[in-house]
């Protein structure tokens, strides 16, 4: 077995870096593999990305990590969801949770008996549906039972985490599992004159690290992919209108939500992540409607409690990553390319990755089939989320800036013009392969921008609506009766899960 990967060598530390680590230490147990992570103590990491979303849970679990031990060590909170603020328009307020609404009858979808409602005038909120949404209106938290046979129990959730923490976490466990960490930089990359694949490294202290998987996690700078291997950034599929972030984070003021605020501003929109010992702060925006100062001093006149860092300013790449595996160099996080944190799915990319690395693991011949089919993979993944980002903006009634006149008139791709279409007619919410967001989140969308199909299903045509109310009444009384049995967000970390106060 000659041809077998034995030297997987990575590039970078950071969350992105360390979970590659922790990811690949996992898969080479029992294999003649070595891991060795090259980080450069010389780049800060961007630590920034600390929402996350449920499979974030399941990656940690699946490492063998246990859920107290991981939001102890990252000072994390529980997120249900996302609450949108002044994005249909100013004073509106919707929520996107981690589960679905009501749950299907007659083999009807939940929410076409709403829309049959509505159709008629009688004014439903199908957020009243949701356990989590319910959850989340009322500052709780509770474990969901996976033992329950009810659908309309079922939701999920993620964390809310310090990255910083977390890598720092990772870089332990992943040294308890026989990962080689070296603190240097790399300073030249020796490519193999015939193939074009990378030999060696040479680093800052003069060693040589040879390999023969690289994995790319340095960053927007790319220094594999990009700096040695030459692979650029497609501008051409770059739709979404923010091309800039300001960043802060501020002392806690009262107890943390159990989800993520996303709050629409004058030329973009603004975060509010809340740990258990501090408070995320950022304001995504568009260059071509406010400037970095301007961005800034919104920023800072709109966080509650005292700033506890300084202001940092990022820059987005024009683009995407051509492609994410070329050779035998594999890039990761902001090396793989970037996409605004809107719907908090950077981590969510990270490990969807290496899932594909994983799921067609290379040999030293580098199949180019598989690298192909990894490619377009990632590649279709990111065209359907850019699909649900573009419908944040292109679905707001605000017209009081330019920056959302511009989202009201700004193209878009057909495959999502073809889901508003679809979904406009009878409220069939369309689906393609490669999706990272389901129908429920679509549908609080859909909801949250008030978008009125002409027609619902013509299945339930001739149901009564007093029966539908009925059963809509008595699901809201077992959702609210429910949800406030559970303990407050804040009372549930405390007796389940509270960190240290030092860190």
């Amino acid at each position: 077995m000659a041809d077998e990967i034995k030297d997987i060598v990575i590039v970078g530390g950071g969350t992105t870096g360390w979970m590659a680590a922790a990811s690949l230490s996992r898969y080479a147990k029992g294999k003649n593999i070595t891991i060795t992570l090259i980080e450069s103590p010389e780049i800060n990491t961007v630590g920034v990305g600390e929402a996350t979303i449920p499979n974030f849970v399941d990656f940690n679990r699946h490492l063998g990590i246990a859920d107290a031990d991981l939001i102890k060590a990252t000072q994390a909170t529980f997120k249900l969801g996302i609450e949108f603020e002044d994005w249909y328009q100013k004073g509106s307020r919707f929520f996107h949770p981690f589960a679905a609404y009501g749950a299907p009858l007659e083999n009807v979808e939940f929410h076409q008996y709403i829309n049959k409602l509505k159709a008629q005038g009688l004014t439903q909120d199908i957020e009243d549906y949701c356990f989590a949404s319910v959850l989340a209106k009322k500052g709780a938290f509770a474990q969901p039972n996976e033992q329950s046979s009810n659908p309309v129990t079922h939701y999920a959730y993620a964390y809310h985490i310090d990255a910083v923490l977390y890598a720092r976490f990772l870089t332990q466990f992943c040294k308890e599992q026989g990962v080689k960490h070296i603190l240097a930089t790399v300073s030249q990359v020796t490519l193999n004159a015939q193939s074009g694949m990378i030999e060696s490294l040479k680093l800052s202290d003069e060693q040589t690290i040879h390999g023969d998987l690289f994995i790319d996690c340095s960053g927007f700078k790319g220094v594999l992919i990009e700096g040695a291997l030459g692979i650029g950034l497609d501008e051409n599929v770059n739709w979404l209108p923010c091309d800039s972030a300001v960043a802060v984070q501020t002392e806690l003021q009262g107890e943390p939500t159990p989800y993520t605020r996303a709050i629409a501003k004058e030329a973009g929109w603004q975060w509010c992540i809340p740990l258990q010992h501090r408070m995320g702060n950022g304001y995504i925006y568009s260059s071509k409607f406010m400037s970095d100062e301007q961005a800034k001093q919104s920023l800072l006149n709109s966080v509650k409690g005292r700033t506890i860092t300084k202001v940092k300013h990022f820059k987005f790449p024009k683009g995407r990553r051509k492609v994410i595996w070329h050779k035998n160099c594999f890039a990761l996080g902001l090396a793989a390319g970037f996409l605004e944190p809107l719907e908090s799915l950077g981590i969510s990319l990270i490990q969807t990755a290496l899932a594909k690395l994983l799921t067609f693991f290379p040999d030293k011949s580098f199949n180019q089939a598989d690298i192909d089919e990894v490619n377009r993979l990632h590649n279709s993944e990111l065209d359907r989320i850019i699909d649900f980002l573009l419908v944040h903006y292109k679905l707001t009634q605000r017209d009081d800036t330019a920056f959302w006149r511009y989202c009201q008139q700004m193209p878009i791709p057909q495959s999502l013009a073809h889901k508003l279409a679809v979904y406009k007619s009878q409220g069939h919410v369309v689906q393609y392969a490669d999706e990272s967001f389901k129908q429920a989140s679509w549908l609080a969308m859909y909801y949250g921008f008030n978008l009125q199909p002409g027609r619902f299903d013509p299945r339930i045509k001739g149901l009564d609506n007093h029966l539908i109310e009925k059963n809509l009444a008595q699901l809201k009384d077992q959702l609210e009766t429910g949800a406030s049995q559970c303990l407050s967000h804040q009372a549930f970390i405390n007796q389940h899960c509270k960190a240290q106060s030092d860190i």
